[in-house]
């Protein structure tokens, strides 16, 4: 096998797999409002020269400025059932993506873009996987390559955001954790 890799591992995973095959990559989640790779997973990743590979860097949609509190979802969309997303956690969590706007409206981009370029920011081998279905919305995430923030830009992004708690569990059922047997 010339490529591995995992999904949504802990570090004792990562350590225990790597040690059999090399992995080549890891996905999981990882956006300005689900930063908890950063603790552990990022260091051990660069410390085994594995790439990441993002998953939800748009925070399921909401970093694109496109939900608010009066946002629905049909029964059949995975959202329903996001505590995050639901309208009380909506209007709490608009903090972000008024940070988001602020630096767009600065850098003639959107807050997907924003997004995207400050995940692309923090470490060369970091891939995010924005999902779409839309043709717009597909040139919308492509143009985040564009966009160059400063490390000044990048300090402002951090420093507002680390401010901001984040409202709503990840997934139902309580915050997902990474598996780590």
């Amino acid at each position: 096998m010339k490529h591995f890799g995992l999904s949504e591992a802990g570090v004792k995973i990562i350590h225990r797999a790597h040690a059999v095959q090399a992995v080549t990559a890891l996905q999981s989640e990882y956006s300005l409002w689900w930063r908890e790779p950063e603790t552990e997973i990022i260091p051990t990743l660069e410390e085994l020269g594995i790439g990441f590979v993002p998953f939800s860097p748009l925070g399921k949609g909401f970093l694109t400025g496109k939900m608010d509190q009066n946002t629905t979802f049909d029964s059949k969309d995975f959202r329903s059932t996001v505590p995050r997303l639901s309208p009380e956690n909506l209007k709490a969590n608009q903090a972000f993506v008024d940070l988001l706007l602020e630096v767009a409206k600065r850098k003639n981009a959107t807050p997907a873009q924003i997004a995207l370029t400050w995940l692309l920011a923090q470490k060369p081998w970091i891939v995010p996987i924005p999902g779409t279905t839309k043709l717009h919305r597909l040139s919308e995430n492509l143009g985040a390559a564009a966009v160059k923030l400063s490390s000044e830009e990048l300090q402002e992004i951090n420093t507002a955001s680390s401010k901001i708690k984040v409202k709503g569990d990840r997934y139902s059922g309580g915050s997902a954790k990474l598996i780590n047997r």
